[in-house]
């Protein structure tokens, strides 16, 4: 995997809490400077800044950021100061609160999420919202996106390696509980693509094509279900497949056609950042046709929130 965002060298934590004070001092604030930084710096480094500004000047830096700064450009810039374990919970937060759910983000960082990620996040949300992220998602989600979900929630997807017999025997499962019936039974769906590792799941997806007679799981999925249940499936499917297309395929979709998901291009920039950003890149010219992400941040986004991104890329 290959980030865009690297620890700087050199780092010097206290210069970058004068320089980030400094930033706030005076009439206005030197946006300049916490892209310089912000952007600049891995997460361990600016948690570290993080740690040392509240030594330093008894103040949280969260929250003189979040007062410093204003709209997409603040929501970029907090982020940066969360932990990742903090940062995604509130991604999960954000997508439960208000009016309805946005399945869409509980989607991405679920299924785009590690074991680890999954068990930080939980334990995060708890901390911080003295809830249970498990029991909130299960009160504000329905059918089998619910259990879909819940099942994510659990991290228990398996590790071990490939099984030929057993991969057989799961691709005529899936094509029984979908094609090979009237409707479709999402729980064999759930069942298997929840639980195994990724390695047996690309043979099991082979195995299905053959059984399918070319037909890939992916066009029984769409043809199936529906709704955030359909995305959900594919979702999977498509991060066991090729991680990094998919979140290519997202970040283009949060910029296609008129006005932006702000919140989506926030969420995947921000988080895969420091994972697989440069590989995305790379598959976000084949999903555009040609135009680097930058390109296309810039035409949809302006001012700093377009530098902060732009920086992070």
């Amino acid at each position: 995997m290959a980030p865009t965002l690297l620890p700087v060298e050199d780092f010097d934590a206290e210069t970058d809490c004068n320089k980030i004070r400094a930033a706030f001092s005076g009439v206005g604030t030197d946006e300049k400077t916490l892209i310089d930084v912000l952007c600049k710096r891995s997460h361990d480094q600016r948690m570290a800044i993080a740690k040392l500004y509240k030594t330093m000047f008894g103040k949280d830096l969260v929250k003189d950021v979040k007062s410093e700064t204003s709209s997409n450009f603040r929501e970029v810039m907090v982020s940066l100061c969360n932990s990742r374990a903090n940062f995604l919970a509130r991604i999960c937060r954000n997508a439960i609160r208000g009016a309805g759910t946005s399945e869409g983000a509980l989607i991405n960082v679920l299924v785009g999420g590690t074991k680890q990620d999954i068990a930080e996040i939980k334990d995060a949300y708890t901390k911080k919202y003295k809830k249970s992220l498990e029991e909130d998602i299960a009160d504000d989600t329905s059918g089998a996106l619910k259990h879909v979900l819940v099942s994510l929630l659990q991290g228990n997807r398996c590790e071990e390696g490939v099984s030929h017999e057993q991969a057989t025997k799961d691709a005529k499962e899936l094509f029984n509980a979908g094609k090979g019936m009237w409707g479709t039974k999402e729980s064999t769906f759930n069942k298997i693509l929840v639980s195994r590792s990724p390695a047996h799941l690309k043979r099991v997806f082979n195995e299905y094509r053959t059984i399918a007679s070319g037909d890939d799981i992916e066009n029984a999925i769409k043809g199936e279900m529906s709704g955030d249940t359909k995305n959900a499936f594919l979702g999977i499917v498509r991060v066991i497949k090729d991680a990094e297309m998919y979140f290519a395929e997202e970040l283009y979709k949060s910029m296609k056609g008129i006005g932006t998901n702000d919140d989506k291009l926030i969420r995947l920039v921000v988080w895969r950042s420091e994972i697989d950003l440069a590989e995305i890149k790379e598959c976000f010219k084949i999903v555009s046709k040609g135009k680097t992400l930058e390109d296309f941040i810039s035409g949809d986004c302006s001012g700093d929130y377009k530098r902060s991104l732009v920086a992070l890329c």
